[in-house]
């Protein structure tokens, strides 16, 4: 498995693209203008607190307040909240918490009444970015994320990362992290650490600890409510830290000084995988150089297409995302309809945890397999789609398939869901037409279904604009055609054709309905 991180930046916008085996399963982006990003900590004030919704609203300068419920608050919130009042006072002046007074933690099933009050300044964290109408999801249980471990202040728990799965290693971090925790600090320990040595996980430690006090010094001075007192990482460097790791094969970047940052930061993690760390120099665009914009067009339609004329149909509601999945005209040599239904399904399964990973969607999201009848295949289905899903950040949970051939996944949202549009506008006509490259592909499908249908001496005709794309360079998507099909295609431009009509005729020159 070879993994590839590509960056594309621009002067308003950096643009990443996770490709794994050449195929792209992750794309974000950071435009200049993002102000409220996962792991920022505000010190605001507390706008109204509600008994009846357990739940506060918090103005962190967004245009709706942010949304902060009693369970998010954290058990130690009322130390918190006295720590927060000595360092605006100005008469904290060591920020270390091993000498600082813990109150007692607040009751699990409380009411916000009693902890918050309007007006009160509240040290908060951003969990969820602002998504459609509604404000930044908070939280006070404080967390500082840096390569291999987690600091959570005013806690005692050291936690090992779920993911490592050696009984022996997670005794060893344990012990290791026990002996350099600072008091009044709790470690959780990433995944990534699994095997670093002890001066690896303290320097990061140390990050974590200079990160914190300038943190608390700039509280100590803040004049004006809400503040952002503590910002996280760029795009670039939190997802180096989240998701680099050795299966990574190429890093490369367009821009000098983003470049620059990137090689110093993985020769500091990671000094023998610095030369990864690639420049892109050339006139074609890094994104079409790896065929990442080809991949943005045929991803991100209603329509998602994959091998053997299987395709999936995703839709998206108030409530929740409806994904269907469908053989197509798929011929093959299964046995039976319980089989090609197998295999229809274990396709779709890859595809989908790779779409979920890709549109960032989140919420409940119900998936309608082809119905199967087999217990075991059922299973079978439910294990593939659970390893596919593996890898993913975003915490999620699958149930097994119903007999209807349903299965319901929750994922986390934490940030707007990736919306790219597929479809521009037509050219001939009023009203909106797949972009090109997606027709470009249907069009191959269709002759796929032909070729199956043991069609002979087929014609194209198309718009002058698609026959040219069709018919020119080398090898053109025609000779393609012909080393993958053995059949050669006649194309021929039609002027009086719209931007993107097509159609196949037999060797009599009737127009064959695929």
């Amino acid at each position: 498995m070879n993994k590839e991180l590509i960056i594309q930046s621009s002067s308003d916008a950096v643009d990443f693209a996770l490709l794994k085996d050449g195929k792209l399963i992750e794309l974000h982006k950071e435009n200049e203008d993002t102000k409220f990003l996962v792991g920022d900590i505000f010190l605001a004030d507390v706008r109204k607190a509600l008994g009846g919704l357990n739940a506060a609203f918090v103005n962190v300068g967004y245009e709706k307040d942010g949304f902060l419920h009693y369970h998010d608050l954290g058990p130690q919130i009322k130390t918190m909240i006295q720590f927060t009042k000595k360092l605006k006072s100005g008469k904290l002046r060591n920020y270390d918490l091993k000498d600082f007074h813990n109150e007692k933690n607040i009751d699990k099933n409380g009411s916000i009444t009693d902890v918050i009050h309007p007006n009160q300044s509240v040290l908060v964290q951003v969990a969820k970015e602002p998504i459609s109408t509604k404000g930044p999801r908070l939280s006070s249980e404080l967390s500082l994320a840096g390569r291999y471990i987690v600091l959570v202040p005013f806690s005692e728990r050291i936690s090992i990362s779920q993911k490592i799965e050696s009984a022996e290693e997670k005794d060893r971090l344990k012990r290791l992290v026990k002996s350099i925790r600072p008091k009044g600090f709790g470690i959780i320990v990433r995944t990534v650490a699994d095997g670093k040595k002890v001066a690896d996980i303290d320097n990061d430690l140390q990050n974590l600890m200079n990160r914190w006090r300038a943190m608390c010094k700039k509280v100590s001075k803040v004049q004006k409510l809400p503040s952002k007192v503590l910002g996280e990482l760029n795009k670039t460097s939190s997802l180096l830290r989240d998701i680099f790791n050795d299966s990574f094969t190429s890093i490369c970047i367009d821009d000098e000084a983003l470049y620059t940052q990137v090689k110093d930061y993985v020769g500091e993690v990671a000094p023998d995988k610095e030369s990864i760390v690639k420049l892109y120099n050339s006139k074609v665009p890094i994104f079409e150089k790896y065929n990442i914009e080809r991949q943005i067009k045929t991803s991100f339609g209603k329509t998602v297409t994959m091998t053997k004329g299987a395709y999936l149909v995703i839709e998206h509601t108030e409530a929740m995302h409806v994904i269907d999945v469908n053989s197509g005209n798929r011929s093959n040599k299964a046995k039976s309809q319980e089989d090609t239904a197998l295999q229809v399904n274990l396709i779709s399964a890859v595809e989908i945890a790779r779409q979920l990973r890709l549109r960032d969607m989140g919420g409940i999201i119900v998936v309608d397999f082809i119905d199967m009848h087999d217990g075991e295949n059922r299973k079978k289905l439910y294990n593939t789609l659970r390893d596919e899903m593996s890898d993913d950040r975003a915490k999620h949970k699958i149930l097994p398939p119903t007999k209807f051939g349903l299965v319901q996944i929750t994922r986390q949202r934490v940030r707007p869901e990736l919306d790219i549009k597929t479809r521009e506008k037509n050219p001939n006509e009023n009203g909106e037409v797949e972009a090109p490259v997606v027709v470009i592909n249907k069009l191959h499908a269709d002759l796929q279904k032909l070729i199956k249908k043991d069609h002979k001496n087929l014609t194209l005709t198309a718009h002058p604009f698609i026959a040219a794309y069709l018919t020119k360079g080398f090898p053109s998507p025609r000779s393609k055609w012909f080393f993958d099909h053995k059949r050669w295609v006649k194309i021929q431009p039609r002027d009086a054709y719209t931007y993107l009509e097509y159609h196949f005729h037999d060797k009599d020159g009737n127009i064959i309905n695929v």
